[in-house]
């Protein structure tokens, strides 16, 4: 990642991350053959204030349902 807030964003991924394993949102599992998974990419906003000033880092993995 060669974003100048690359730092920030990898600790919003690790949030994230953390939060989906403590309410069980994610389950890795082996894949079946001649099974076709779904996958999957990091989706990055940055929140602003009134200001205009960057309070937080969003990060979110989402599904690339569009593959199903």
């Amino acid at each position: 990642m060669s974003d100048i807030d690359s730092d920030n964003w990898l600790e919003a991924m690790r949030s994230r991350m953390d939060s989906m394993g403590l309410y069980q949102v994610l389950t890795i599992v082996d894949s079946l053959e001649g099974v076709k998974l779904v996958g999957c990419k990091w989706v990055y906003k940055r929140k602003l204030g009134a200001d205009g000033e960057v309070t937080a880092f969003k990060a979110r993995l989402m599904e690339k349902g569009y593959t199903q």
